[in-house]
């Protein structure tokens, strides 16, 4: 038998929506209106200015479920931590270089990754500010809605709106259920997993003065790059933090031999 698109057992399910630093309590209501009407009923909210509000819930319309489930978190890493694909909703970036995604492109992915069982997140930014260079370094790629250039301004819950559309059509489109069996050895690595991974990293290359008095900041965007293309599996994780191990254990025996 095959799952409803609304079933709770569908790639739908999987999917969260988080509001990162939302100004405006109305916005939130709004757009757990939008999520519900598509299908969707998880809300994630990261530090909000205003909320519980009776504001919000006037503007859920109905969505008073959606609201009263959405926990409250206080950071963007705390919210996705579980999630193996995060996807970030945010005007073009000069500085946070990722791989841009048209919305329809997002939906797809982001439901392909769910329909395997894994957790997704797609994370939208403050009204006016949008998402921090900070907050944009844990998503895996940004989703740009092409907007009139002349004319770009898109409220919160009408951007939340699109991209649940999207992925709606995606559900549809391929059921959301029948997720193939994963092996034990490919397993997706958590985005938890990932950030302990890139902070081990850093140390490490701190510890072999990798940068030779330059900022790291620069060499540490590519890398994350580079490793979150390769899609790595816990194994691969655990792997590569034991060869850090290693090098962190020898950097630090040669440190100590050259003060003696």
């Amino acid at each position: 038998m095959s799952l409803s698109p609304d079933s709770p057992d569908s790639a739908a399910s999987r999917v969260r929506f988080v509001l990162v630093g939302t100004q405006h309590p109305g916005n939130i209501g709004a757009a757990a209106r939008a999520l519900k009407t598509m299908g969707f009923a998880r809300l994630v909210l990261v530090a909000p200015e205003q909320f519980p509000s009776d504001e919000a819930f006037r503007r859920a319309a109905g969505a008073d479920d959606v609201l009263a489930a959405a926990p409250v978190v206080v950071t963007l890493a705390e919210a996705v931590a579980d999630c193996r694909l995060v996807l970030g909703c945010t005007a073009r970036s000069r500085r946070v270089q990722l791989e841009e995604l048209a919305p329809r492109a997002a939906g797809e992915r982001a439901i392909g990754i769910a329909a395997a069982s894994d957790e997704v997140a797609l994370v939208f930014g403050r009204e006016r500010t949008g998402l921090s260079n900070e907050e944009l370094q844990l998503c895996h790629a940004a989703v740009h809605i092409p907007a009139n250039p002349e004319y770009s301004s898109l409220n919160l819950a009408a951007a939340v709106q699109v991209l649940a559309y999207e992925a709606r059509l995606a559900v549809l489109a391929g059921g959301g259920g029948g997720a193939t069996p994963v092996h034990a050895d490919d397993v997706p690595a958590t985005h938890a997993q990932l950030e302990g991974f890139f902070a081990q990293l850093g140390e490490t290359l701190d510890d072999i003065d990798f940068h030779k008095g330059r900022t790291p900041d620069s060499a540490m965007r590519k890398l994350r790059r580079l490793f979150l293309r390769g899609d790595l599996t816990q194994q691969e994780v655990r792997l590569l933090r034991g060869i850090l191990a290693d090098t962190q254990r020898i950097a630090r025996l040669l440190r100590e031999a050259g003060g003696r």
